[in-house]
């Protein structure tokens, strides 16, 4: 196989994600309580990925947005971009760091039944290689380890189209009755 070849064919299926994904995607906004009340993770994730809820602003700050959920898994994809950058000519770790925040924290999200809620405890992410505008697109893909009653560990990667490593992360979380 050509790794070129491959790398395009991944590039262009991301783009196609991305596009569907927006398509849904008509405000930025926080859910009222009254929306997500009586929901599950899964089912707040169907109503936002549908439209029926708005996206978090964070998606329009950072420029990343989810592109698969299921649960025990998210995706995010990201464009790293010059604003972005640190001093030394690179993506900033703290983008970086949001990215695998959110994927790791949503795969837990996504999996909570209804009436349960969740925040992050600890998140801990590791940089293997300097990101820039280069790349193009990264995604962030997270997946729980273990979902227990009171507290969650996940996993993200974030890669690149060529199937690059560029940061790793694991989280904890602690679950919690929804107010």
């Amino acid at each position: 196989m050509n790794p070129t070849t491959d790398t395009s064919a991944v590039l262009a299926q991301w783009e196609a994600d991305e596009a569907l994904r927006r398509q849904s995607m008509f405000k930025s906004g926080v859910s009222r309580p009254d929306q997500v009340a009586g929901l599950s993770g899964a089912q707040v994730f169907e109503k936002l990925l549908s439209g029926e809820l708005p996206y978090p602003p964070i998606n329009d700050t950072s420029d990343f947005i989810l592109v698969e959920c299921a649960p025990l898994r998210a995706v995010f994809q990201g464009r790293p971009q010059l604003r972005h950058y640190n001093p030394l000519g690179t993506v900033h770790g703290g983008w970086i760091a949001t990215l695998l925040d959110s994927c790791v924290g949503c795969a837990v999200h996504v999996s909570l039944p209804a009436g349960k809620s969740y925040t992050t405890a600890e998140l801990k992410v590791n940089y293997v290689r300097p990101v820039t505008e280069k790349v193009g697109l990264v995604r962030a893909i997270g997946a729980v380890i273990h979902l227990g009653n009171r507290m969650a560990t996940a996993e993200g990667r974030l890669v690149g189209p060529d199937g690059k490593l560029y940061a790793h992360a694991s989280t904890t979380c602690f679950i919690f009755d929804a107010p």
